[in-house]
């Protein structure tokens, strides 16, 4: 099912929503819900920000003049990144080393960071004014992504606050991205593989070599 999708500006009327949300009104209602929350998914489900998915993407950037955000911490865009994307990272690490901060740090250590390699981080204060220095033009068509879509969606709502209204979100992140989605990746990873690291990574390298090994094996 193709959706023409609404916006402020001239549509980009061959862009279709993500499948999953294109099924039913009801489906896309479900899928938003369960992500989103707040400003952003109002935003969303009003049309003022397009949800497009990653095998539509590079047609919005070539085709309907959207620039491509890359709003992930400076770590994962340097595993992978999409050729020419533009980089503000929304969030930054959090070098304050405070005795509560440190203690933070190792909780999430113990939690999170030693499976996922994520860093302790903050809101980076100054995003708005950084994607301003890049991009002045607040009629600009603007295409927001990271990972996994979440932060992305945070990142929308903040620039469309600071009058950004031509606003597309990259549905899904770049995880859901296969690698012909995008022309040119450059780095050092998959670009669907970037938020992966720590213990995760190990397991998740471990797990593909031993696919290859049982794919040679059939051959």
């Amino acid at each position: 099912m193709v959706v023409q999708l609404r916006h402020h500006h001239p549509p980009a009327s061959h862009l279709r929503r993500p499948s999953s949300a294109a099924a039913s009104p009801r489906a896309a209602s479900l899928t938003v819900n369960s992500v989103l929350g707040g400003r952003a998914q109002e935003l969303i489900q009003s049309g003022a920000v397009i949800p497009i998915s990653a095998k539509d993407a590079t047609s919005a950037i070539e085709s309907h003049g959207y620039k491509l955000l890359d709003v992930r911490p400076q770590w994962e865009w340097e595993r992978a990144r999409v050729s020419g994307s533009l980089h503000v990272p929304l969030f930054v690490e959090d070098k304050d080393n405070s005795p509560l901060t440190l203690l933070k740090k190792w909780v999430h250590f113990g939690y999170i960071g030693l499976w996922s390699g994520q860093y302790f981080t903050m809101m980076n204060p100054d995003f708005v004014e950084q994607v301003q220095e890049i991009v002045p033009d607040k009629d600009a068509k603007i295409l927001v992504a990271c990972g996994e879509g979440l932060r992305s969606t945070l990142a929308a709502s903040k620039l469309h606050e600071r009058g950004y209204k031509k606003l597309g979100w990259l549905a899904g992140g770049f995880n859901r991205a296969t690698n012909k989605d995008f022309r040119k990746v450059e780095g050092t990873e998959k670009l669907q593989y970037a938020t992966i690291g720590g213990a995760s990574y190990i397991f998740l390298k471990l797990l593909t070599a031993l696919q290859s090994v049982g794919n040679n094996d059939i051959e």
